[in-house]
């Protein structure tokens, strides 16, 4: 699909209106990752086609990077509910070929400045506890995330939820 050495070498391009499209890719970037279940990945297609029902009142957000028009990896986002600066980052993928290049963090920059823009002062982010998750715990530890706390056996037994919390500005 992607010629890493000459896609990385192109321009990034960044876009945050979903189009019709972007429900079946986002589902397919996931699913190519290997990290997520058919039901996680499901979840990915159903907030862009919530975004794109419901536009800003559906409360998710995106930064799509596209590479040779390509969707090399994006991030959803939003406010969470009832805080007044607090906003959750619900997903950031990254497709395999772009993995440990760099493109996640250009992506995470991008949406820190959206939800900095938009009054957001705290950005909380959930991920899984299992080994396999390391190598994205260690990403948000590196990005300035701060590991806020562990919930045991939170999505499934032997699986527990870690949050990471940043505070921008």
């Amino acid at each position: 699909m992607y010629s890493l050495y000459s896609a990385m070498e192109q321009e990034i391009f960044y876009r945050t209106e979903p189009r019709a499209e972007d429900a079946e890719r986002v589902f397919k970037l996931a699913e190519a990752t290997g990290f997520f279940n058919q039901e996680e990945t499901q979840i990915a297609r159903e907030l862009v086609e919530e975004r794109l029902a419901r536009g800003d009142s559906s409360g998710y957000f995106f930064v799509f990077a596209e590479i040779e028009g390509q969707l090399a990896g994006y991030s959803c986002y939003g406010p969470i509910p009832a805080t007044r600066s607090s906003f959750d980052l619900y997903w950031i993928v990254v497709h395999p070929e772009f993995q440990r290049r760099g493109l996640g963090r250009k992506i995470l920059l991008q949406t820190e400045k959206l939800i900095a823009a938009a009054g957001g002062r705290r950005i909380y982010v959930d991920t899984s506890t299992r080994p396999q998750y390391l190598p994205t715990r260690a990403f948000y530890q590196g990005c300035g995330y701060r590991l806020e706390a562990e919930l045991e056996d939170f999505y499934t037994p032997g699986d527990g939820k870690a949050i990471f919390c940043k505070v921008l500005g």
